[in-house]
């Protein structure tokens, strides 16, 4: 990991001073016309502490980032019953509301590791609801490839000045990436950590990649996400390893912070 670092880094300061696809403004997703087709898009409330943006990929599990089930403050990891699944909030009211049977981090991840970039190639966590969501106007999303430098991808979340509404960025852009890491051009705040990085082909949206953390490169902000293909996988198997779904039982934002040589920092997610 840390030899491609670099790679991706110098191919970010590259594109800072040039042109690069015209990104969509953040437009907030206030009404249930507006938010037809991504009210599988929630918001995780993280033990009444702070909270963070999940996605459902099945009825009964949420696709977030791993460093928000953390207590940033002791760097313990939240119990799941501390945890809940707020679909589709908006402005007082949620869809569905799940609370947290099971949270799975990927195995690979380590919150209190030293290298910060290892943190993000892992920053994947898998939550089991207490009960499935199965409602007609809430289909889970889908998942899909890992993007490519150039690819243009979009955003749903919530973050710390649009907490009561998702905002959706249709487009932006992966400004440079690696198998394990993407570096993108989507604008992302507090509150974002874990939001779904979407992709749209023949008609479809997957979710491609999650978001870790925002950052800085040579002044310019950007958005560092974790692709799916691989990880993802490792994810099921862990949690298929400690039980079967369906056990029932009845949030605090992480911190990325630090310099890094290359003129890239850490801003905390």
């Amino acid at each position: 990991m840390r030899r491609l670092i670099p790679g991706l880094l110098a191919a970010v300061i590259c594109v800072v001073g040039q042109a690069v696809a015209q990104d969509s403004e953040v437009v907030a997703l206030q009404t249930a016309d507006d938010s037809r087709g991504w009210d599988a898009v929630g918001k995780l409330i993280l033990g009444g502490r702070g909270f963070c943006t999940g996605a459902l990929i099945e009825p009964q599990l949420v696709l977030t980032a791993a460093h928000c089930l953390y207590d940033r403050q002791t760097g313990v990891q939240m119990r799941p019953e501390e945890i809940e699944f707020q679909a589709g909030w908006r402005n007082g009211r949620a869809v569905a509301y799940r609370s947290v049977a099971r949270a799975i981090t990927h195995p690979d991840y380590r919150y209190g590791g030293t290298d910060k970039l290892e943190r993000v190639t892992a920053d994947l966590a898998l939550l089991e609801l207490s009960q499935p969501i199965r409602l007609p106007s809430l289909v889970p999303f889908e998942t899909g490839a890992t993007p490519v430098e150039g690819d243009v991808v979009g955003v749903v979340s919530y973050a710390q000045d649009r907490a009561e509404a998702p905002s959706i960025q249709e487009t932006c852009e992966v400004i440079a990436g690696r198998r394990d890491t993407l570096i993108l051009s989507c604008s992302v705040d507090f509150g974002s950590s874990g939001s779904p990085v979407f992709s749209t082909a023949d008609g479809v949206v997957r979710v491609v990649s999650v978001i870790s953390a925002k950052a800085e490169v040579d002044g310019r902000k950007v958005a560092l996400a974790v692709p799916l293909a691989v990880p993802l996988q490792a994810l099921r198997d862990a949690l298929a390893a400690t039980g079967s779904m369906g056990r029932h039982t009845d949030h605090g934002v992480s911190v990325l912070s630090g310099g890094l040589a290359g003129g890239a920092k850490f801003i905390k997610p």
